[in-house]
Order: structure tokens, then C-alpha cells, then sequence
């Protein structure tokens, strides 16, 4: 067990150092050995946890992922909250909340991030599409919602607004951003059955 936690301790080691490089040189410009001198390890021990730089981005963005998903997970089972303040503050725990965060989403629409930024989306729409899912499933028990198929609707809502309202993808005008959130709001009130205007906190995602 101790051998097993002193390797976890080392990758995040890596991780950690790693990340910090991709903040202050950029991935494109950052190089293992980078890496390597950071952390003050050997070669061969940085490619015992990792094959490439590319596999260390896919981590560290994982690892950003995974650090939103569980703070959603925590909030869905909150009783305390109606289920719309569940979804506000899921949702808004997705934003960036540092400027690291906010760095590191800014190094996903680089081009030569592409392959990364397209994993990145497609984890966090598996990822948070149950714990979303839930509190859609409470809000149609509570007839806040009615829907045939959330598991469903909230994957086509994760797509459109993780991928279409993606301003690194997409370089929308202001006034078409405007739009799209609006009638983004408007398909999401229509697919869950949902009262008109129940979602306009929804804009807040965007701000």
C-alpha cells in the first residue's frame, strides 16, 4: 500500500510540475526535459508513469475534468438545494475559477491542441451527463420537468453548449453569442418540458 501511494504521490508530482509549465511556457513550448529538470527525476522515471508530453496534457486535463465532475457530484446530492440551484451551481462550477484554469482552457484551442481539446469535450459530457442526469430525474419527480429521455437530452445539451457555444471553435460575434444563448435557454426549457424562464440563470454560464 505504501509503495502504491508514494507512486501516486510522484505522477501527481509530475503532473503538478508539468502543468505549472504548460501556464507559464505554453504546452507547445514546454519539452519533457522541461519536465524533467523541474522535478529533478531521471528519464527513465518520468516514462515509467508516462509515455509523452501528450499523455501528461491528457492527464492534466483529466485531472481538471475530474476535479469539476466531483464537485458537481457533491452538489447533486446536496438536499439543501432545489433543483435548480443544483444546476446553476454545477454548471457554474465548470467556469474557470484561476487564472491557471483559465490558461490551461486557452492551451485546448491552440492548434496544435486540437486532438486534446476534442478528448477534453467528449470526457466531460460522459463524465457529467450522469450526475447531471440525476438532478434532471429529480426535477421530473418533482414535475419541474417533463422528459421521456434525460439521460438523452442532457447529452445533446452538453454537446451543444461544451461544443457550440466553444468560443476557442467557433469565433462568434457578440451579438450572435447573445442570440445562441438565448435560444439555447429556449431548447433546453423545450427538451426538459420545462416553464418559460425557469432557465434564464443559464446565462450566467456564459458571462
Amino acid at each position: 500500500m505504501r509503495i502504491s501511494k508514494e507512486a501516486e504521490e510522484r505522477r501527481n508530482e509530475i503532473l503538478d510540475k508539468a502543468e505549472m509549465l504548460f501556464f507559464t511556457k505554453g504546452y507547445a513550448r514546454t519539452t519533457v526535459n522541461d519536465i524533467l529538470q523541474e522535478i529533478g527525476i531521471a528519464k527513465g522515471t518520468f516514462y515509467y508513469y508516462f509515455k509523452s508530453k501528450e499523455e501528461v496534457m491528457e492527464a492534466v486535463v483529466t485531472r481538471f475534468i475530474d476535479a469539476g465532475v466531483d464537485v458537481a457530484k457533491i452538489i447533486a446530492a446536496d438536499s439543501k438545494l432545489s433543483v435548480h440551484e443544483k444546476l446553476l451551481q454545477i454548471i457554474m462550477a465548470q467556469k474557470p475559477d484561476s487564472e491557471r484554469k483559465g490558461h490551461m482552457i486557452e492551451q485546448f484551442h491552440q492548434a496544435e491542441n486540437a486532438l486534446i481539446h476534442q478528448k477534453s469535450l467528449a470526457e466531460t459530457i460522459l463524465k457529467l451527463t450522469p450526475v447531471l442526469t440525476e438532478v434532471i430525474e429529480q426535477g421530473i419527480e418533482e414535475s419541474l420537468f417533463h422528459c421521456p429521455y434525460p439521460k438523452e437530452t442532457m447529452e445533446f445539451l452538453l454537446v451543444a453548449s461544451q461544443f457550440l457555444l466553444d468560443e476557442g471553435i467557433f469565433k462568434w460575434q457578440p451579438e450572435e453569442i447573445i442570440l445562441k444563448i438565448q435560444s439555447f435557454i429556449y431548447i433546453m426549457e423545450t427538451m426538459l418540458g420545462a416553464e418559460k424562464g425557469s432557465f434564464s440563470y443559464v446565462a450566467q454560464m456564459f458571462e
